[in-house]
């Protein structure tokens, strides 16, 4: 007599291993489908609506051009923020992303010199081999314009200050990026055997020397600059404005933008500016999101009011017919 076959690897006769539980498959109708369709449209479009209007009210500025910038400027309602923005620049480049060494990042003084890591190249070392600190294409591309802003009263410049702490997040500030320890009591001594990257003026170390917290790699511009843009056209945040006298924001009144070029765009084709911006509880001005939401929701109303006509024709037809 022939063996069965064998039952060792049947599953256990249980309602979710025979695939018996309980379901509830839902029946689209006319009556659940074009109410919510209509319903979905209607808060699509107050969405929207409440997204253009909010955006519509904050107050943004764009400077583009000289080096010495004069502008009339209405009341800005406070904070203020100011940001640079750079067009045709690809940070979501592969080979450009990838090109730091995180280990490095995060303070460990072993990743100064270890001569194993490629991701840095061709910004590793120098011309005489000596290793760079911080290495690869985006800590060597940093953003290096500065600006001065005045306000012009009677006749005499008031600077007004731009605060750039607080500009990075979270995350970057805290966890991701880290100084390594002192040596000798100074901070320099830390990067001792190192140089700074190549298109650099100065050190990392000496980014910041009179706030150790917003020096090295916590330097909040640096922290910006090195989390990479999604687009060629972005903005980064420069600084904020919302110290001193102008802690409600900037009166109505003469104001002139300093601004010392040392940024090379002509090469790559890109082009430059600077932009004043307030904010409101929905972020920086942003007319996109808001008409997003308005065409979504009129495409949902012409949907259900199409499905509607559909259903009226069709349906009334056929109960006449049954009759």
């Amino acid at each position: 007599m022939k063996a069965g076959p064998s039952r060792t690897n049947r599953p256990d006769n249980t309602a979710f291993t025979q695939q018996r539980l309980p379901a509830w498959q839902p029946i689209l109708s006319a009556g659940i489908v074009i109410p919510g369709f209509t319903l979905i449209g209607l808060a699509f479009i107050g969405v929207g609506v409440a997204l253009f209007v909010t955006s519509q009210k904050i107050t943004d500025l764009e400077v583009r051009g000289k080096r010495d910038t004069h502008a009339v400027l209405f009341f800005f309602q406070g904070p203020v923020f100011f940001y640079y923005g750079l067009t045709s620049y690809y940070q979501n480049f592969r080979t450009y992303g990838v090109s730091k060494d995180g280990y490095q990042l995060s303070g460990d003084t072993y990743y100064f010199n270890v001569r194993a890591w490629y991701s840095c190249a061709p910004y590793q070392y120098d011309s005489n081999n000596n290793p760079i600190v911080p290495c690869g294409s985006i800590a060597n591309s940093m953003f290096s314009d500065t600006f001065q802003l005045y306000q012009v009263v009677n006749g005499m410049k008031k600077q007004v200050p731009l605060d750039g702490k607080g500009i990075a997040w979270w995350t970057d500030y805290n966890i991701k990026y880290s100084n390594p320890a002192l040596v000798n009591g100074s901070f320099a001594n830390a990067f001792s055997g190192t140089v700074k990257p190549v298109n650099w003026s100065k050190p990392v170390y000496e980014l910041d020397p009179t706030d150790q917290a917003n020096n090295g790699f916590l330097n909040q511009n640096f922290l910006v600059w090195m989390r990479q843009a999604a687009l060629p056209k972005f903005q980064k945040l420069y600084g904020r404005i919302a110290e001193g006298d102008y802690a409600q924001g900037l009166p109505a009144g003469n104001y002139t933008l300093l601004i010392n070029y040392s940024y090379p765009v002509i090469s790559f084709g890109g082009t430059k500016k600077v932009v004043l911006s307030n904010v409101s509880w929905m972020g920086g001005k942003n007319q996109f999101l808001g008409i997003a939401y308005l065409v979504i929701g009129s495409l949902c109303i012409v949907m259900a009011m199409v499905m509607l006509i559909i259903y009226a024709k069709y349906k009334f037809t056929d109960d006449d017919e049954d009759m």
